[in-house]
This record gives structure tokens, sequence and C-alpha cells, in this order.
């Protein structure tokens, strides 16, 4: 492929993703939307997770202690504490970020991200609107789905 083609296909995509609305699995009315200022996130979360949250920052890979979270439990916002994941959804991806195969419900919404340049799917808690990561088509069975999150965006729950 040349760069005329990557790029006129790159248009292409971003034109026509952007005529059909986003997807979302939040469902409207089921989960009440948390508004705070950038002040009052700047107050609730460490400079690390306000970066994660709020400006859609990847952390390293590896760096998170999630990533290696073997418990049972419930993985929730960091922003907002609504629950997104039930660790038995929870795999080892090999790719450094606590990953997932199914989130709960109602509780993400989805958008096309073009950061670099091809889209990819970003979803955030559909309360609070933190960003927490991408998702894949590349996961195991039953979904076939790979949430790759970002360890600082979410807190571990045990069961």
């Amino acid at each position: 492929m040349n760069r005329r083609t990557f790029f006129t296909t790159t248009a292409f995509l971003a034109v026509a993703l952007s005529i059909y609305p986003q997807n979302s699995s939040a469902q409207n009315g089921k989960i009440t939307k948390l508004n705070l200022s950038e002040a009052e996130w700047k107050q609730k979360l460490t400079p690390q997770q306000y970066q994660v949250l709020r400006s859609e920052a990847t952390e390293r890979a590896f760096s998170s202690p999630l990533e290696r979270e073997k418990r049972s439990g419930t993985y929730i916002c960091a922003g907002c504490e609504l629950p997104l994941f039930k660790s038995d959804t929870k795999f080892d991806s090999g790719t450094g970020w606590p990953s997932f195969y199914q989130a709960i419900a109602g509780h993400i919404e989805t958008k096309t991200d073009f950061k670099l340049i091809y889209p990819r799917t970003e979803y955030h808690c559909a309360r609070c609107g933190g960003h927490q990561g991408h998702v894949f088509n590349d996961g195991p069975k039953p979904t076939g789905k790979r949430y790759c999150n970002n360890g600082l965006a979410l807190k571990f729950i045990p069961a």
C-alpha cells in the first residue's frame, strides 16, 4: 500500500465513521452522569490518574499491579467507582495491561479514536466519562473481545 492509498483510505474511514452514531453500551437513563469541574477532578485524582482518565493518556506497559491481580472481585472506575469488569472475565493478554473479554453491560461507552491515524475503539466509563482503554477483536471466547485497560483507571475490590 502506498502513502496516497493509505491516507485516502484513512480519510474515507474518518468521514464514514463520523456519519454513523458512536457505539455505546450504556443505556440512556440507567447511569446517572457525574460531571465534575477540571479542578475537582485534579483534587480527586492523582496526577497520573488524571492524565489517563481525563486526558486519555496511556500508562507504561507492565507498570500496573492490577495486570498481575488474580483474586476474585470487581474492577471499578478509579474516577467514580462504577463497577466495570468482573474478575472472572479477566485474562492474561500478554500486552502488559489488565485485559478483560467482557465489560459489565451498560457501564462503558465507546467512541472511535484516530490518535494513531488508523481507527481504534476507545472506551470510557459510562458514569464519569473517564478514559479506560481500547477494545480489540482479538480476545478469547466467548466474546472475542479484548478490553485493554489502563491499570491507573481502575481500582480492584476483592470479593
